[in-house]
C-alpha cells in the first residue's frame, strides 16, 4: 500500500472533523487551561471532539496504525504507519473568533512524515501535499502549490506566531533576521506555512513546536518547492526551533543568522511597531504585533 492510496481517506478524515468543529465556531463555548500556570494554554470541545472522531475513523479503518495526537495522546508510536493529529491548530484564533486556524492531519510512514493536510473548514480551504507535491484544494477551485523565487532578505516577507513564544536568547536571534527583511508580520499558526507554499510569503520562524504542530505541514511545504527543518538545519519531524522558506538560498541564509554565524546588531523586542521600526525605510518594518502571549504549546 502506498500512501497515495490513503488521499480520499485524509478527505474524509478532514470533513468529518470539521463537521464537528464548525458548530463550536463563534459561539460561547467554554474554554479549558491545560497549563496549570498563568498562561493561558486553551483547549475546547471543539478540539477534543474532532481528534475524537478521527481516532475513531482511524480504528475502524486501519486498527494496525499508530496516532499521535494533541488532546489524547499516542498510540502504538512504533507501528508502520503513525497518523499524527492536530484538529485545531491556532486554538487562541479560535476562541477569538479569528479564522486564522485549521486542522492538521498528517500520516508518517516509518517516521517521516508522508503525507499531509491542513484543513480550514469555515473558509473552505485545504492544503496538501505528499513531499512530491502540493495541492490547494477551495472555493476557486484546485491547483497546484508553489513556492516563489526569494534569494534576499531585503525583499522577503517573515512571519512567526509571536516572538512572546520565544524564550529571550531565541527571541534575540530572532530579531536579527527579522531587522532585514522587507516586511515581519505575526500571527497565522498553520496558515502561515501554507501560504508560504503557495508563493504569497518567504519565511516561517518558530520555536518550542511539537511533532502535531509540523508533521502534516514538511509535506505541504516540500512538496511545494520549500524548506523546513530545525534552526540547526536537521529533519523538522519532531518539532522545536523550526524555519521554514520558499527558496533554499534565503534558508541558508537564515540558518546562518539564527546559528549566530552571521548577523547585525538586533534591536530590542517593542510592543510598539514605531519604536522597533529601523529608521531606514523598506527595511524590518513590522506591520502587526501579537496582542496575547502564551506558552509554546498553545498552538
Amino acid at each position: 500500500m502506498t500512501v497515495i492510496d490513503f488521499t480520499a481517506f485524509i478527505e474524509r478524515l478532514a470533513s468529518a472533523s470539521g463537521d464537528t468543529i464548525l458548530p463550536f465556531f463563534r459561539t460561547s463555548l467554554g474554554i479549558d487551561n491545560k497549563n496549570a500556570g498563568r498562561d493561558l494554554d486553551p483547549v475546547t470541545e471543539a478540539d477534543r471532539g474532532a481528534e475524537a472522531v478521527m481516532r475513531r475513523m482511524i480504528k475502524e479503518s486501519f486498527p494496525q496504525h499508530g496516532i499521535i495526537g494533541e488532546e489524547f495522546g499516542t498510540e502504538r508510536p512504533d507501528a508502520e504507519y503513525v497518523w499524527v493529529l492536530d484538529p485545531i491548530d491556532g486554538t487562541k484564533s479560535f476562541i477569538s473568533g479569528m479564522p486564522i486556524w485549521g486542522t492538521l492531519i498528517a500520516l508518517t510512514h516509518r517516521g517521516q512524515p508522508a503525507y499531509g493536510m491542513m484543513h480550514q473548514p469555515y473558509i473552505g480551504e485545504r492544503f496538501s501535499g505528499d513531499n512530491g507535491a502540493a495541492l490547494y484544494q477551495g472555493r476557486t477551485g484546485k491547483r497546484k502549490l508553489s513556492t516563489r523565487r526569494c534569494a534576499s532578505l531585503a525583499e522577503a516577507t517573515l512571519f512567526t506566531t509571536s516572538p512572546r513564544l520565544m524564550n529571550d536568547a531565541d527571541r534575540a536571534q530572532f530579531s536579527h533576521v527579522e531587522q532585514e527583511v522587507r516586511l515581519s508580520r505575526y500571527g497565522g499558526d498553520c496558515y502561515s506555512y501554507c501560504m508560504l507554499a503557495a508563493g504569497h510569503l518567504d519565511i516561517v520562524i518558530e520555536t518550542e513546536l511539537k511533532p502535531h504542530d509540523v508533521a502534516a505541514l514538511i509535506p505541504i511545504v516540500h512538496g511545494a518547492g520549500g524548506i523546513m527543518t530545525t534552526w540547526e538545519g536537521e529533519g523538522a519531524e519532531h518539532g522545536g526551533r523550526i524555519v521554514a522558506s520558499g527558496d533554499k538560498r534565503l534558508h541558508d541564509t537564515v540558518l546562518k543568522m539564527l546559528q549566530g554565524l552571521c548577523f547585525t546588531p538586533a534591536r530590542p523586542f517593542s510592543d510598539n511597531p514605531e519604536a522597533a521600526a529601523p529608521p531606514s525605510a523598506g527595511r524590518g518594518r513590522r506591520a502587526s504585533q501579537s496582542p496575547t502571549a502564551g506558552p509554546p504549546t498553545d498552538r
